[in-house]
């Protein structure tokens, strides 16, 4: 701002005032900026410590500077690798989604104060929740346990599976989901499955691709749509 010496009061700027600087207020959903502050070294790695998870090649070197997660032990169960890719409406992967996990441990149990059941042993070695950033090809990837059973809400017992949350661009607000795996007990009778038509289902279910490796593709929108919790 200017001052005018005559009237010693501000001048107005006319700059600014101009129509022809004015327009519509360019828009901006939530992201993509994921990558370069809520990834971090090891955080998909629920099981061991290597880097799994953010993407360095995003970053100046001299950014990259946070320590790995110091285990305290091997946590008990099979350890497993979830993967697959992430895909907007009309098919394009998405290269910086970020998704997040939550799980219970081998034996069923959260490490939550919402899972205070003292008949199911917690797992001191593993914590259950990991994030990883896509990569460009839009792939996640991470390694964890498998999980046991859990009750439901009925009184039974859910089929192993693993909670998803997606984050991407023109996201407001994340998308939750379930990864299921194929084969494995209690699908049939599961309570989430249950209310889903068969094809819809197959939409929660990872597929074998090799030795202790499951897939799962994230579609956001379209025809083979993930199917997606209200929260």
């Amino acid at each position: 701002m200017t001052i005018d010496p005559a009237s010693r009061l501000p001048a107005p700027r006319v700059d600014n005032q101009d129509p022809a600087l004015f327009g519509q207020t360019p828009s901006q959903t939530v992201g993509p900026f994921f990558h370069y502050g809520l990834p971090w070294k090891g955080g998909a790695d629920l099981v061991g410590q290597s880097d799994m998870g953010a993407r360095p090649e995003l970053m100046p070197e001299a950014h990259y500077v946070l320590n790995l997660s110091s285990p305290t032990g091997t946590p008990l169960g099979d350890v497993i690798e979830i993967t697959g890719r992430v895909f907007d409406g009309q098919g394009a992967a998405i290269p910086d989604a970020m998704i997040e996990i939550w799980q219970a441990n081998a034996a069923g149990r959260y490490r939550s104060v919402d899972d205070m059941r003292d008949d199911v042993p917690l797992d001191p070695h593993f914590i259950g929740f990991g994030r990883a950033a896509t990569d460009e090809d839009g792939r996640y990837r991470f390694r964890t346990i498998m999980p046991g059973r859990v009750p439901g809400p009925d009184g039974g017992q859910q089929a192993p599976h693993i909670a998803l949350s997606v984050f991407a661009r023109g996201v407001i607000k994340r998308l939750a989901t379930r990864l299921y795996f194929a084969g494995s007990a209690g699908l049939e009778s599961d309570p989430v499955l249950a209310v889903l038509s068969p094809e819809r289902r197959d939409t929660l279910i990872a597929q074998a691709v090799g030795e202790g490796v499951w897939a799962l593709d994230l579609v956001l929108q379209g025809a083979r749509e993930t199917v997606f919790f209200d929260l």
